[in-house]
């Protein structure tokens, strides 16, 4: 039992360096239980923001292989391959490896030779996101900062002899974006972890000796604004300590008035307790939900992390990437769209197109989206239109997915007045309408041509005076 000890000695110098850190604070305000963390606001800038860009980049960059079907091929390589034996991944490794050929024999190739954290943050700023969440450590293991609790299975030590967390934090934060951190709680492999599970979680180990001091030392080195927690669905949240961490997270942490988490914490707690509540991948309810939610999805519909053997089918399309961020942000959401980048630091052309597709309708349209609340209806019947609106100024906003043939937009819900006017974003001038009686408006459309149109897809109209 002295490993064990020496873990939790070590975890508990990082919980006493982290709360030395955060020593600004006043007395605590929350307690650790999810009655008193959950009364916790959240922070206003998250739920203005509306769209952030997620990265999942690791050592499962490097086989970059996956099967078009499930949604998590990619970044569970090492799984699918030696701890599920699916057929494709076995067959994948015997055709091009050597026998006897280990997983983290790749980590050498983790090179990213190409990497400019600069032009990523660029790019995701053009994008038109406004927060970042990067894997600092995935399911595999591997830490993309210099842990010093995962010794030769971290970024500093082999592959990119690098700190990746640090770059893109400081390049992101340069960029005017929130920099937000993913992190998963449990290792596939880890033999402390594993011991804690033959145990039926009744030991602490793995969580003493490594989760709890990775998560105190990112917080306290790289001060994210988003701790987005993951790995945690195999044990309690009294077993990863969880409420203990966020208590402190909240109360005294360099963040504490800045953080924003989410809803994996343990076993039971996805889609009750947390920040945002994250319930599934690529959740997307299509209705009005009583507290703030995430809709986290990838471009390549199969996989998070990048495939090279990915067809041009798996990838979404601009059009259905913003149906997403409409229907996401009217009914109270926000979307994190996850791009994977190559083991060498470059993101593949096909997610740039993606990304800069989103950030020329968001430089239009930014307005129906951005610091935007839900409105009394979400969507409407009579067409592919979806509802947001604000208080300053005071407007509701329809965005319509699909253009009329007629050029005639019927609306049902919003309730005219006198003074009604409607314009349509990145079109000068007013738009004439007529009211269809006690409900509704027809919104004649302006003639516009491919060259004068404002956007490719999806076009949003202010409407101002209507209830």
């Amino acid at each position: 039992m002295g490993w064990q000890r020496a873990s939790l000695a070590a975890a508990a110098a990082v919980a006493v360096a982290g709360l030395a850190t955060g020593s600004r604070s006043a007395a605590a305000q929350y307690t650790p239980d999810w009655p008193s963390l959950n009364s916790r606001p959240l922070p206003g800038w998250y739920d203005e923001a509306k769209f952030g860009i997620f990265i999942h980049w690791g050592v499962f960059s490097v086989p970059s292989f996956g099967v078009s079907s499930g949604g998590a091929s990619g970044e569970w390589f090492w799984a699918d391959w030696q701890l599920y034996n699916e057929p494709a991944y076995v067959e994948y490794m015997a055709a091009n490896y050597a026998p006897g050929f280990s997983y983290p024999e790749f980590a050498p190739g983790f090179t990213a030779e190409f990497w400019n954290p600069g032009a990523w943050a660029e790019l995701f700023a053009a994008a038109g996101a406004k927060y970042v969440v990067l894997t600092s450590k995935h399911h595999e293991g591997f830490t993309n900062w210099p842990s010093a609790t995962s010794w030769n299975w971290n970024a500093g030590s082999t592959g990119p002899h690098r700190d990746l967390v640090g770059n893109l934090t400081a390049a992101v934060k340069g960029a005017g974006l929130h920099m937000g951190l993913y992190h998963s709680l449990f290792e596939w492999f880890n033999p402390l972890y594993l011991a804690d599970k033959a145990a039926n979680f009744t030991t602490d180990a793995f969580v003493a000796g490594k989760t709890m001091p990775e998560l105190y030392d990112l917080v306290n080195t790289y001060e994210p604004d988003v701790v987005w927690s993951d790995g945690d669905w195999e044990a309690p949240d009294s077993y990863w300590n969880s409420t203990e961490f966020l208590a402190w997270l909240y109360n005294s942490s360099p963040v504490r008035d800045t953080v924003v988490v989410n809803d994996r914490w343990g076993a039971g707690d996805t889609c009750v307790n947390g920040g945002f509540f994250t319930c599934t991948d690529r959740y997307n309810p299509g209705s009005l939900q009583n507290h703030k939610w995430e809709n986290a999805l990838t471009v390549d519909q199969f996989s998070w992390g990048y495939r090279r053997n990915a067809n041009y089918s798996d990838y979404l399309t601009v059009p259905a990437l913003l149906t997403q961020l409409v229907s996401t942000v009217a009914c109270g959401g926000n979307m994190l769209l996850n791009v994977g980048p190559a083991h060498d630091g470059t993101i593949d052309a096909i997610f740039v197109d993606r990304l800069l597709g989103m950030g020329a309708w968001l430089a239009v349209n930014g307005d129906a989206i951005y610091a935007t609340t839900p409105w009394r209806a979400q969507n409407d019947t009579a067409a592919s239109v979806w509802y947001t609106a604000t208080t300053t100024p005071a407007a509701v906003y329809a965005t319509a997915l699909a253009w009329p043939a007629n050029n005639r937009l019927l609306l049902t819900v919003p309730i005219t007045s006198a003074g009604t006017t409607v314009t349509m974003l990145g079109v000068a001038g007013s738009l004439n309408w007529t009211s269809l009686g006690s409900t509704g408006l027809v919104i004649t459309l302006p003639s516009l041509t491919p060259a004068t149109l404002p956007c490719q897809y999806a076009w949003s109209f202010r409407l101002t005076n209507v209830q």
